[in-house]
C-alpha cells in the first residue's frame, strides 16, 4: 500500500496540479484536438474551506494523497457495474469494465454523490467525441469542492482501444506529461470504427451498451468555435443500476 501512495504521489508532482488552459482547435487535414479537461472551468472548484479545529468532524473530502486508497477499498466490495445518463436528448446506458478498477469506482462513486445530475456535454466534436461532465453553473463548481480536488492515474494497458462507443478518461491540459485524468470527465467515442491514435493515452473504463443514437445525437448538434453545444445538452439524471 505505501509503495502503491508512493507511486501516485510522484506522477502527481510530475504532473503538477490541474491548472488553467485553453482548448486546442481543430486544424484542418489533422486529427481532432485530443480530449483535455475543461480546466478553465474546474479551478472555480478548486479552493477548499479551511480546516475545522476538530479534523474529525469534518465531511471526508477526496484530495492527492487519500484519493487511491479511497478508491483502492471502496472498489472490494462494488458489484454494479452499469451506469444510466439521463439527457435532455435522451437516455443510454454503460457498461464499466472490472478490471479498471480506480476508473469504475470513481465514476460509480460521483455518479451516486450526484455529481453528474444538471451537467452538461459540454464539448462537441462531430464524427470524433462527445465530452461530459462540466459545467459553468455555481452547482457544479460547488460539488466539486464538497467532493475534493484530486486527479487518476493512467491505466492503459487493459486491452481496451477507443472503439465506437467507448468511454474514456480525459486527462488535465497543462504540465502533466503522465497524463494524469481528470475524474469529473469523460468523454465517448462516436468514430466508425474508432478513434486508435488516443490508445495508450486515454484510460477507455467502459462502453455505451445501449442508447448509441442518443450518444450519436448529441454528436450531431450545432457547437460554437469552441466546440460548446450552441443550445446546452444536459446530463439530467446518472444513476448506478445495480
Amino acid at each position: 500500500m505505501l509503495k502503491r501512495i508512493a507511486l501516485f504521489s510522484l506522477l502527481l508532482l510530475a504532473g503538477g496540479i490541474l491548472g488553467c488552459g485553453e482548448q486546442s482547435k481543430e486544424k484542418p487535414n489533422k486529427e481532432p484536438a485530443a480530449p483535455q479537461a475543461s480546466d478553465s472551468l474546474e479551478t472555480a472548484a478548486g479552493t477548499r474551506s479551511e480546516k475545522s479545529e476538530k479534523e474529525a468532524e469534518e465531511p471526508f473530502v477526496l484530495t492527492e494523497e487519500n484519493a487511491i486508497d479511497f478508491f483502492f477499498d471502496y472498489q472490494k466490495n462494488l458489484k454494479a457495474n452499469r451506469v444510466r445518463l439521463t439527457t435532455s436528448l435522451g437516455s443510454f446506458t454503460i457498461a464499466l469494465h472490472d478490471n479498471v478498477p480506480y476508473h469504475k469506482a470513481n465514476f460509480i462513486y460521483l455518479t451516486r454523490k450526484g455529481y453528474f445530475d444538471n451537467t452538461m456535454f459540454h464539448r462537441v466534436v462531430r464524427g470524433f467525441i462527445i465530452q461530459g461532465g462540466n459545467a459553468d453553473n455555481r452547482e457544479t463548481a460547488r460539488k466539486r469542492t464538497e467532493i475534493g480536488r484530486y486527479l487518476l492515474p493512467p491505466d492503459t494497458r487493459k486491452g481496451y482501444r477507443h472503439h465506437r462507443g467507448t468511454v474514456s478518461m480525459p486527462s488535465s491540459e497543462i504540465n502533466n506529461p503522465h497524463m494524469l485524468a481528470s475524474p469529473y470527465e469523460f468523454f465517448i467515442v462516436v468514430t466508425d470504427p474508432g478513434s486508435y491514435h488516443l490508445d495508450g493515452d486515454y484510460t477507455p473504463f467502459g462502453k455505451v451498451v445501449e442508447g448509441m443514437d442518443v450518444v450519436d445525437r448529441i454528436n450531431q448538434v450545432p457547437v460554437d468555435d469552441g466546440d460548446w453545444p450552441s443550445q446546452n445538452v444536459y446530463i439530467l439524471k446518472a444513476e448506478v443500476l445495480d
